[in-house]
Parts: structure tokens; sequence; C-alpha cells
């Protein structure tokens, strides 16, 4: 208890008055101890408004930034579906050419595609992702059999490698 109470006074009385009255000493340490108490719970709870536009900067500037990226993935993400679908066609104007026995300046239509590409004769035929009418026959253009098919819809992008 010395060295708790020596903290609060720099000179020997402390040591005098612990002798001569320790309950005047201990009720010293107790106000002390509530004036230290007052000052900590006394602040407002919140934010000020200065904190709250930084916090709103932060949040825009991150927006800033992956908007665009989102955009660019979703972009690239459609091309990929689009030349995966060419790429689904052409394989089943190939399998159908052979099976057929026919030549390559030949033109499958929908109907001569669509069991190669898969679940039978009731399989949907593929469309654009980018098509708003999601149709195969405004989406894509088979071509002869010679010739790689094409999309209609974006035609310098989604391209055949």
């Amino acid at each position: 208890m010395l060295l708790i109470l020596s903290r609060f006074s720099k000179s020997n009385k402390v040591d005098l008055i612990l002798r001569k009255d320790p309950l005047f000493v201990t009720s010293r340490l107790n106000r002390i101890c509530i004036k230290t108490m007052k000052r900590t719970t006394g602040k407002k709870q919140g934010f000020t408004l200065v904190e709250i536009m930084i916090v709103v900067a932060i949040i825009g500037l991150l927006a800033a930034i992956a908007i665009p990226n989102f955009l660019k993935a979703r972009t690239t993400s459609q091309q990929n579906a689009c030349i995966n679908n060419l790429r689904l066609i052409d394989s089943s104007k190939q399998q159908w050419a052979l099976e057929q026995r026919q030549q390559g300046s030949n033109l499958p239509v929908a109907s001569d595609l669509q069991p190669y590409l898969g679940h039978g004769n009731s399989g949907e035929l593929p469309t654009c992702p980018v098509d708003s009418q999601n149709s195969f026959t405004t989406s894509y253009n088979p071509n002869p059999i010679s010739t790689r098919p094409a999309c209609l819809i974006v035609s310098s992008t989604h391209i055949l490698p």
C-alpha cells in the first residue's frame, strides 16, 4: 500500500499520514480512483462525422476498383462460354458429316446437329450468352462443313481459334 501511495505523492508526508491515520490515506486513494474512473466513463459513445466520411470514402474507392474488374470478368466468361459452344457445334458438325458421309460444302441445319450435341434428339441447342433472344438461329451460324461455325451476336471476339 505504501508503494501505491508513493505514486500519488512526491513528499514524505504520505509515510507520516499512513502511520498516524490509515483511514485518511484509504479515503484519499478512493477519491483518486473515483476521479480517474469518471474521466474514462465521461466520454460520449459513437462515431464522429469525419470518421464516417472516411469509411464511406474507403468503401467508394474499393467499389471504384472492383466494379470494372467485375464487368471485365463477366465479359470474359461470356466470351469463353460462346467459344466453348462454337467448339461443341464444330465437333457435332464433324461427327454428323462422318456418319452421314457428307462432303465439305454441305450445310447442316440445327435439327441435323441436335443429336450430336448431347442428350439425344431432345437435347437443347446452345445459345450465345449475350443473345437476348436465347435462340440457336439468332446466336450461331453453323456454316458448311469445311468452315468453322460463327457467332452472329459478337463476331469480332467470339471466334473459334
